[in-house]
């Protein structure tokens, strides 16, 4: 069974909050703009591989025997 998953539906998980950017990135500082991490265990959630939408095409987020992810197309 594959679970498509949506940015929407990521956004709307148990995550932790992150700093809201600076209007003027000019004197935004790089610690402000954190990039967002995502457990793969809450991605994948007992699966071995999930679709992910993303601007109009479906990607394939696969994990292998050995512990390592794979993103197809």
């Amino acid at each position: 069974m594959q679970a498509t998953l949506t940015a929407a539906s990521l956004l709307r998980s148990n995550s932790p909050e992150l700093p809201t950017p600076r209007a003027d990135r000019s004197s935004a500082r790089l610690d402000d703009m954190v990039a967002a991490a995502v457990d793969s265990s809450a991605l994948l959630r007992g699966q071995k591989a999930v679709s992910i939408s993303h601007n109009g095409s479906v990607y394939r987020l696969q994990a292998t025997k050995l512990g390592k992810l794979i993103l197809t197309k």
